[in-house]
């Protein structure tokens, strides 16, 4: 039998039970995957928690591997039983094997490890639309990174470097900040002992940055907009303490006519053409050596609990692999 990882309902870390599942053959469309490895991301949290809906319960959350295809579905082209694979955004990655439309998975190249993939799917494709789409980032332009050491935050540090940002990374420790200047961040906050957007001044001679990157979402929402120069972007991507209050455009104008997303990797990577080109870029970063991935945590999936509280208690660096 197989085993996954299962909700039967909304909480904490202990609602998370490892238990066996059935998976059947692989229908029109799809592969049945022998999986490798697990990523673990904030996203996960937000299933686990209720923050995000997983549809009916009991259900297997997750939302990236790594594995071997071991069958093939009717109607699918461009897969073999035995091609390594690995996917972002897809709900049900907590488990040995699964079913999945084979348009979700990416062919994983010869030099990059099953763990690697694992670890950098989700995170990097989340840093080249941000990187690339969300604010295409310019030799020059100064940047705000929080939770700059963690998983998204160091493959944002390092890529933003190598395409000729100031890089200013938020973090929580001076071992964080050591972390993050290592991954190519030019300049760290703490943002426990210092003002963000004070600092922000200080470091860019008082103009701000060119765009926040702000995954932490309600605590820092006026800190990034408050750090930000004259038609600066904030995309908020995430809600590490929370959903961004309700507010009003208008405090954008007095501010310098700012601007505010709130981007999606689902958005990022909705056709097959967008997932393709993030999942080229990304792989070639990281196999020319101008990306390295950080896995400073391996936990089997069976300890997913444990994983998740440590996730959550932001004693985490890098990135979690959840290895089966």
């Amino acid at each position: 039998m197989t085993k996954a990882i299962r909700i039967h309902e909304t909480g904490g870390p202990e609602v998370l039970s490892w238990e066996e599942i059935e998976v059947g053959d692989p229908g029109q469309g799809q592969v049945r995957l022998r999986q490798s490895a697990c990523g673990l991301n904030y996203i996960d949290v937000y299933g686990r928690s209720g923050m995000y809906p997983v549809g009916d319960l009991p259900a297997v959350i997750g939302m990236e591997a790594s594995g071997v295809v071991e069958a093939v579905g009717g109607g699918v082209d461009g897969l073999v039983t035995g091609d390594r694979v690995a996917y972002p955004m897809t709900l049900g990655s907590y488990a040995e094997a699964r079913l999945i439309d084979a348009d979700k998975v990416i062919k994983i190249p010869h030099a990059i490890s099953d763990e690697t993939a694992a670890a950098m799917m989700l995170k990097g494709l989340t840093a080249h639309y941000l990187l690339f789409r969300t604010y295409p980032v310019k030799a020059g332009d100064s940047i705000l990174v929080y939770a700059a050491a963690g998983g998204v935050g160091l493959i944002l540090c390092q890529w933003a470097n190598q395409l000729g940002a100031n890089v200013i990374g938020c973090v929580g420790s001076e071992e964080k900040a050591q972390l993050a200047r290592d991954h190519g961040c030019h300049h760290t906050i703490l943002y426990r002992d210092e003002d963000i957007p004070s600092r922000v001044r200080e470091i860019t001679a008082g103009v701000g940055v060119a765009a926040a990157y702000d995954s932490i979402g309600k605590a820092t929402f006026e800190k990034s907009l408050d750090s930000l120069r004259p038609f600066g972007v904030l995309a908020t991507y995430g809600n590490a303490s929370g959903p961004v209050d309700p507010f009003s455009p208008q405090i954008l104008a007095g501010k310098g006519s700012l601007y505010v997303t709130r981007p999606t990797l689902a958005t990022h990577i909705s056709t097959r053409e967008l997932l393709e080109e993030g999942a080229q870029r990304l792989f070639s970063a990281v196999e020319s050596g101008q990306v390295r991935i950080s896995i400073n945590q391996t936990l089997p999936l069976a300890d997913c609990a444990e994983a998740h509280r440590q996730l959550e208690a932001r004693e985490t660096t890098g990135s979690t692999v959840l290895k089966i």
